[in-house]
């Protein structure tokens, strides 16, 4: 039997997201800080983190990284953080996630594919590739 789950955890959960979305690193830290898990993942398998650094949010990629988030975590498509960035565009969280230990070559297709793929010479030296 399939257990039903309860309306406010959906919807805390559901506030929780918004705000990695939205980059409001102060209160989703508050959460962490309160117990919520650093990786907790959507119905996806998106992270709080990659959810924040797909929406080009540095500070909150940053404050979930030092809270213990995996820079590496890789959701059900077979898709990490730094590949998403890649793909946005966004460098400063690029920056963060490396500085976070985050692996330019993990995932499908991996970070280092996706610059390529999209011509992002500027991040291919970032990973130090040519």
């Amino acid at each position: 039997m399939t257990e039903v789950p309860d309306p406010e955890v959906v919807e805390l959960a559901t506030k929780i997201f918004d705000l990695a979305r939205r980059g409001q690193a102060e209160a989703l830290v508050a959460y962490v800080d309160a117990g919520v898990p650093a990786n907790l993942t959507n119905d996806r398998g998106d992270s709080l983190v990659m959810l924040a650094a797909y929406h080009g949010h540095s500070d909150a990629v940053r404050a979930l990284l030092e809270r213990g988030a995996e820079a590496d975590r890789i959701n059900d498509r077979g898709q990490t953080l730094l590949a998403g960035a890649v793909f946005k565009g966004e460098t400063d969280v690029i920056k963060v996630l490396l500085e976070g230990g985050a692996d330019p070559s993990a995932g499908t297709p991996s970070a280092v594919d996706t610059a390529r793929m999209f011509g992002r010479t500027e991040v291919l030296e970032l990973f130090g590739e040519h």
